[in-house]
């Protein structure tokens, strides 16, 4: 039997001082007196803890009150630019980057196009941009807690170790989270794109206040993010979501994907008696766009990409009893393709799961990438700044 240890004071005070440190986060502008009567610790320990944090600069004391000038009264605020976030979203094409405070406002936001760019062009583009937002930002470097980083790949746990990164050459294969580290000098942590995606949509789209939801990206490639009980399932190897995979051993055509869509297109197209305004190459943009003008192909091709992704859905949603479907991606952030999905989810399933589109768009690995550091910096903030 474990005989629990008595409480210090050391750590006494430390509990006292991180109470009042999240009551503040909590109901800021707020008084001594509030902040004593939410934390339920006596008035003499809050202006002992205040005190404390004061002079580590997490917080300060705020400007007005919860109903604007103060008039003699104290009120106090966290500091919010105690430290700093950085979230990337890293694709084939573009290099994306925001930079948060600890209360997650975005203080700024930057797009790049890598042009076909390598690993180790990666590595160089992410510094840069690094630099690059804290530039617009106005803030310095040594603020940043932690860099989150997307990447179209599985990231192995507990090695961090990228495969099935193809999209980007020289990723697959390399602990690109280490090496970044140290290029940046800050900690770095690398996750699956489509993971990050659903977190954004957790936490600013539409799946706010959802526990239970999958978001899906259809476009260039075919990925999945699953949330249950509020956490992000990642699965034994980090694989968890990798969609393209589902279709091994069948024979019907299942993939809803770009490419696949144009080959379609093309078949029905050139399919005799065929009347319809596409053309070659038949990229999904212009079968989206002739579907909307009432091109009887077009729709067809809609009609089928539907069945498609509706597909992919059925099974994880007879598994998982997910509420919400978030749909984004090139693909799926079409709406004309819920009107296909939903009624086929309705004839499938005894509990079809809402389907939505994404209300983030490109944003919302970014925001994803923001959500999963502030997560830890909010913690390492009180530690490093008290000690």
């Amino acid at each position: 039997m474990t005989i629990p240890r008595p409480a210090t004071p050391p750590l006494l005070k430390r509990l006292n001082e991180e109470a009042v440190l999240e009551t503040i986060r909590a109901g800021s502008p707020i008084s001594r007196a509030e902040i004593s009567r939410r934390a339920g610790i006596s008035k003499p320990t809050v202006s002992l803890a205040l005190q404390t944090l004061l002079e580590a600069g997490l917080v300060r004391e705020a400007p007005t009150g919860p109903q604007g000038p103060s008039y003699g009264a104290i009120y106090f605020e966290p500091v919010a630019e105690a430290a700093l976030v950085v979230g990337i979203d890293l694709g084939a094409r573009f290099l994306r980057g925001a930079v948060s405070d600890l209360s997650g406002a975005v203080r700024a936001r930057q797009d790049v196009e890598l042009g076909g760019a390598d690993a180790d062009g990666a590595l160089t583009a992410i510094a840069q941009l690094r630099d690059g937002l804290l530039d617009a930002a106005g803030l310095s470097t040594g603020l940043i807690d932690e860099v989150v980083v997307g990447v179209p790949g599985v990231v192995e746990s507990p090695s961090g170790t990228v495969r099935l990164a193809l999209n980007i050459p020289g990723l697959d294969g390399r602990r690109f989270g280490a090496e970044l580290g140290e290029r940046l000098g800050h900690a770095v942590t690398v996750e699956n794109d489509v993971n990050l995606a659903a977190l954004g949509e957790g936490r600013r789209g539409v799946a706010r206040g959802v526990a239970d939801y999958i978001f899906l990206s259809v476009g260039t490639g075919l990925g999945a993010g699953l949330v249950l009980r509020g956490e992000l399932q990642r699965g034994h190897h980090g694989a968890a979501g990798e969609l393209d995979y589902i279709r091994a051993g069948l024979e019907q055509e299942l993939d809803p994907c770009a490419a696949a869509l144009s080959r379609f297109a093309e078949r029905l197209a050139r399919a005799d008696g065929s009347q319809t305004a596409l053309v070659p190459p038949y990229d999904v943009r212009s079968v989206f766009a002739a579907a909307r003008s009432g091109d009887a192909v077009a729709d067809a091709v809609l009609a089928e990409a539907a069945r498609r992704v509706a597909a992919h859905i059925a099974p994880i949603a007879a598994v998982t009893d997910v509420g919400l479907v978030v749909l984004g991606g090139g693909i799926g952030a079409n709406a004309e393709l819920l009107q296909g999905v939903r009624p086929l989810l309705a004839e499938w399933l005894p509990y079809p799961p809402r389907v939505e589109m994404s209300s983030l768009g490109d944003a919302a690995v970014l925001m994803g990438a923001l959500a999963v550091g502030l997560r830890s910096a909010l913690g390492n903030v009180f530690v490093s700044r008290r000690s």
